[in-house]
């Protein structure tokens, strides 16, 4: 079988309602994921993508959040009315959505600006 052209790894962490960091999957239903695995098959792109349930992405701030690999981009804020999009323009098409692209400067940044100081 050939290699994978894409991973997609969607983050369906839970916290305690009104944790500090947020939660990417608060009602536990795996919702998002189902919705990429969903779209994967209906493009018709598995075996080749992968849509996976992951643990905690450490973007807690920026969640619901998608990581896609070999591309190294990490994708934010994400919805369910993204996912067709991120399928069709990103995994399809190579392009980065910007308006959903976590910036560098944010990644594994506690500090940047998204991010709620400790204790609030």
């Amino acid at each position: 079988m050939p290699a994978f052209t894409n991973h997609l790894f969607i983050c369906c962490n839970q916290r305690s309602a009104g944790h500090r960091r947020g939660s990417c999957d608060p009602q536990g239903t795996e919702a998002l994921r189902n919705a990429f695995k969903t779209e994967v098959k209906k493009k018709g792109l598995n075996p080749l993508v992968r849509a996976n349930k992951s643990g905690c992405l450490d973007q807690c701030e920026h969640g619901p959040c998608v990581a896609i690999y070999p591309q190294g981009i990490f994708y934010g804020h994400v919805k369910l009315s993204d996912v067709n999009r991120i399928i069709e323009r990103t995994v399809i098409g190579g392009e980065i959505l910007e308006d959903l692209l976590i910036a560098e400067a944010c990644l594994n940044n506690p500090s940047c600006e998204h991010c709620t100081p400790s204790g609030e």
